[in-house]
């Protein structure tokens, strides 16, 4: 049985291992690739269309791209100061810093939302345009990982022996990484 006293764990040497259990890091890998593929194949249909995709580009909300890109910023240092706060033996702490990088990184999903009505109600969807495809796509696929990632710290807020935070907060930062390259990909790189 896991031992949860408000004792601080044994330091672990710096640089010896990745944080956190290693499957989620072979998860994580993963994801990069999936996320990899998806913007390479992106660049690829925009080689094809340039003026197309960028047409299409010119309607993105780049405001709410960029509060986007803040917030789960914001969260991501949210999740890291829980991890040094496990670290320190801080349990309380802890699940107080969790629930705020979940609550911020809800934030992001009220913007998504918002984003994509809007683009619903100019007309835009699905099979409108091949960025348009791409565009739902990606930044959908991203979002699901966004409520798999808020999921994620709610469950390491009640288990939360350092390498589960640990784990916890390596899937949410990865989701903070896909987004910095997602969204200067499809809403600012010309």
């Amino acid at each position: 049985m896991t031992d949860l006293s408000s004792s601080p764990p044994a330091p672990r040497p710096r640089g010896d291992t990745l944080p956190g259990n290693p499957m989620m890091w072979l998860l994580i890998a993963a994801e990069l690739l999936v996320f990899g593929a998806a913007l390479l194949g992106y660049a690829g249909a925009r080689a094809l269309d340039p003026a197309g995709f960028a047409a299409a580009q010119d309607g993105l909300d780049r405001l709410a791209g960029t509060i986007n890109t803040a917030v789960l910023l914001t969260s991501g240092l949210f999740a890291a100061l829980a991890t040094e706060a496990r670290r320190r033996g801080e349990r309380g702490w802890t699940r107080i810093l969790l629930t705020v990088a979940a609550l911020i990184g809800s934030i992001f999903l009220v913007v998504k939302a918002h984003e994509y009505a809007a683009e619903i109600a100019a007309g835009n969807g699905l099979d409108t345009s091949t960025f348009h495809t791409l565009y739902f796509l990606i930044t959908g696929f991203h979002a699901v990982h966004v409520v798999f990632g808020i999921v994620i710290l709610g469950i390491v807020m009640i288990f939360d022996d350092l390498e589960h935070v640990e784990t916890g907060t390596a899937f949410w930062h990865m989701v903070d990484l896909v987004w910095v390259v997602v969204f200067p990909t499809l809403y600012l790189l010309r």
